[in-house]
């Protein structure tokens, strides 16, 4: 199989679905990426046990209860991935991967299907971002529009205040100015 090949087979879709906002930062899951990857999710937490130095907090991180528990009720993940029964499923919390922990997986699994799947889930971070950014232009430039209207708003009441001065002025009698024929 050729590395297009196996691109054409797993579709960015997929791919996009499987990153979480955990912490305010795009991870990935241990279970995901390993499953991607072509691997059991032990024997890609041993192949980053053996590498820790690589890993710090900003590249990967265990999820606490809490945060677990939240995405398997919002992303509906699968029981059998969530269990810690003792029954099949998980048995520890698992570890998420940022941007930057799935780059410095490539140095650690040196499967080709793991170097593709990489390049794949780095194009991907990389297109997220971007439209992340274009999406912070677009609410600036709202912002402005709004800031611009909400002064051409306060305009528009100065203008009606002042007709509405000059009607109040136009409905009162006027003195006369001048000569008049009454006053010889």
């Amino acid at each position: 199989m050729t590395n297009k090949q196996f691109l054409a087979i797993i579709s960015d879709d997929i791919v996009v679905n499987k990153i979480y906002e955990i912490r305010n930062q795009k991870v990935m899951l241990d279970s995901d990426l390993a499953e991607l990857y072509g691997v059991e999710t032990r024997v890609l937490n041993q192949s980053i046990k053996r590498n820790l130095e690589r890993f710090p907090e900003d590249f990967m991180f265990q999820l606490n209860e809490a945060e677990w528990e939240l995405l398997i009720s919002q992303f509906v993940i699968s029981k059998t991935v969530s269990k810690k029964d003792g029954r099949g499923g998980r048995r520890k919390l698992p570890f998420v991967f940022t941007e930057h922990g799935v780059l410095m997986l490539s140095s650690v699994l040196n499967s080709q299907q793991a170097i593709q799947v990489n390049i794949q889930i780095v194009r991907i971070f990389t297109r997220l971002r971007k439209l992340l950014n274009e999406h912070s232009e677009l609410k600036l430039e709202i912002a402005d529009i709004k800031k611009h209207l909400q002064n051409h708003d306060k305009n528009i009441e100065l203008v009606f205040s002042y007709l509405d001065k000059l009607i109040d002025k136009e409905n009162q009698p006027r003195k006369r100015i001048g000569f008049k024929p009454d006053d010889l």
